[in-house]
């Protein structure tokens, strides 16, 4: 029975690979040259897999599990990849509309306080990069009367000092606080100058408490209590205080 259905007279059905597209070839006739050539191919073949891995089908339902777990580990981050990328998109826009209102706030006090400072002066404050608020710098521009400069470095000293108290105090108005600490910031200024800003100081101790750091008379003079160090004559330092207020 077995040679009347594989025998050499049975045609041999194509075994090759067919290219997509195409069919496979006829049966062909058997050729015993063909065939051996054929059974050494695939004992080749089979040699070249080697020794069967009775552990294999283990071995893959672990890889398996693990690239599963892998896989969920990798979604998990995509996740969270997306969430804080929504938090930081939330924080970028929360930011810029802070600092947009601020800093027009800021421009409005800035102008006001400017013209105070430098009576017939120009300042203004101009972004370096309008159209990107949370990358933007901030340059500060002062003209004082009599003089064509609007560069900084191009002021004197004192200028230069006013400029930046003024900016400190357009802050200080458009976003108060319950205190301020200011160390000699009116160090470098003349008498003119100095009674301009204790007057801004009068104003800003209405609603806030001033912790002023000085050398100068003129600023004491309008404080409410003094605190002073000294040294006594053991050469150790000694903290005095007086309270002008109460003595007046």
């Amino acid at each position: 029975a077995l040679v009347a259905e594989y025998g050499p007279d049975q045609l041999v059905p194509f075994s090759g690979e067919v290219p997509d597209g195409e069919e496979a070839p006829e049966p062909a006739a058997f050729d015993r040259d063909e065939q051996t050539k054929r059974l050494r191919s695939a004992e080749r073949a089979l040699a070249q897999l080697g020794r069967i891995n009775p552990l294999a089908l283990e071995e893959f339902s672990a890889l398996e599990e693990r690239h599963k777990f892998l896989t969920e580990q990798l979604e998990d981050l995509r996740r969270t990849r997306r969430d804080l990328l929504d938090i930081v998109r939330e924080v970028d826009e929360r930011v810029e509309q802070v600092f947009t209102e601020a800093y027009a706030d800021v421009v409005t006090a800035f102008d006001q306080t400017f013209t105070r400072l430098f009576p017939g002066g120009e300042g203004k404050l101009v972004l370096t990069d309008p159209n990107d608020m949370l990358t933007t710098g901030i340059e500060v521009e002062a003209r004082p009367a009599g003089k064509k400069v609007k560069r900084l470095s191009l002021l004197s000293g004192g200028e230069r000092s006013l400029v930046a108290v003024c900016f400190l105090f357009a802050l200080f108005k458009a976003r108060p606080s319950p205190f301020y600490i200011l160390d000699e910031v009116e160090a470098a200024l003349d008498d003119t100058n100095l009674g301009r800003l204790l007057e801004i100081y009068e104003e800003l101790r209405e609603n806030s408490q001033l912790l002023v750091i000085t050398h100068q008379k003129r600023t004491m003079e309008v404080g409410d209590a003094l605190y002073g160090v000294t040294m006594r004559g053991d050469g150790v330092s000694a903290v005095i205080s007086q309270r002008l207020r109460d003595s007046a």
